[in-house]
């Protein structure tokens, strides 16, 4: 490399580390009014109430107001949709439904989760639980899969085709080689009330659903879907390992910050530090734990890779159920 040359390569690293410079003051000066956070579930859902857990310290820490906008429907979806038409400042925290599976269940979704989505953080993770009557013969996992021997002897509610629990429901009956009954229902409520009542067998829901109904002696747990047992349900066996279901069985849902693509880095590192530094706060931590959420602090990266995973693993689950249709 001769004089010039060298030069040339001086200039450029200065100029590249200049722009970094300015970037990360500009992120510091950031925002210069109010941040708008799009909740795509209505006030008092569980994503809403983590939205509001995150957005007054965050506010605190921003030195502007956010603002949480619900914009129910399509189970997450309007609210991305609402956070992209928008811009400027402003974000979404959803759950994994729009990032994961949203694509290959509605049509003309109107964005592309690799292309237009930047991921700030994962906030929160919760498993479901799989819930039985107390009167249910089984008490445990082996009995439930034996049980379902017969195709369509054993039925489950889920909160609805494509949801969570519905997905997860076939991924267990993939795993195990039995086939359950679907039937499809509005909300965890309507579930756990069909299985008080003897109208269906069972149902993958959250573990706070269930936990009242389990305490007061009427419904049962078999087993988590995390990879290791969850604090709030401490003593229910993950499925993972267990009646010869693979090691690496895993369902959860999540909730996550997210941002539209263009956003600077520099303001998607900032928020992804304060978002960490709000989960490491054990009263929030706490709060996530009550209602059946774990908190979950980590990088833009990780979120990424959870977003690839899920998508990966949904989508096959997908491609099975539309198959057998």
């Amino acid at each position: 490399m001769n004089h010039r040359q060298t030069r040339r390569a001086a200039v450029a690293a200065a100029l590249l580390a200049g722009c970094a410079l300015s970037s990360a003051a500009m992120a510091q000066d950031w925002p210069a009014g109010p941040v708008h956070i799009f909740v795509g579930f209505p006030a008092g859902s569980s994503p809403d109430t983590i939205a509001r857990l995150v957005a007054e310290p965050l506010a605190e820490a921003l030195g502007q107001p956010v603002v949480v906008e619900n914009r129910p429907g399509a189970g997450g979806v309007i609210a991305v949709q609402q956070m992209l038409a928008r811009g400027g400042d402003s974000f979404s925290i959803n759950i994994n439904g729009p990032l994961t599976t949203a694509q290959r269940l509605i049509p003309d979704l109107g964005y592309d989760p690799a292309a237009d989505i930047a991921p700030v953080g994962l906030i929160a993770t919760s498993p479901l639980v799989l819930a039985v009557g107390a009167d249910f013969p089984a008490d445990d996992l082996a009995g439930f899969i034996e049980a379902a021997a017969e195709p369509e002897a054993i039925s489950y509610g889920s909160v609805g085709e494509g949801s969570g629990a519905h997905l997860t429901a076939e991924l267990f009956s993939d795993a195990t080689g039995v086939q359950l009954f679907h039937i499809p229902f509005q909300s965890y409520a309507e579930v756990t009330t069909s299985i008080l009542g003897g109208e269906i067998d069972s149902g993958f829901m959250a573990p706070s659903a269930a936990l009242p109904q389990v305490e007061a002696g009427k419904m049962k747990m078999l087993g988590v879907t995390s990879a290791e047992p969850f604090a709030q349900v401490p003593n229910v066996p993950v499925i993972a390992g267990t009646a010869g279901l693979p090691d690496d069985f895993r369902a959860e849902l999540w909730n996550a910050f997210i941002a539209p693509a263009a956003t600077d880095p520099a303001v998607i590192e900032r928020l992804n530090a304060e978002l960490n530094t709000i989960l490491a706060d054990e009263k929030v931590r706490e709060r996530l734990l009550a209602m059946g959420w774990q908190a979950q602090p980590g990088t833009p990266k990780d979120l990424a890779q959870r977003i690839t995973d899920d998508t990966a693993l949904w989508g096959g689950v997908i491609d099975t159920v539309q198959a057998a249709q």
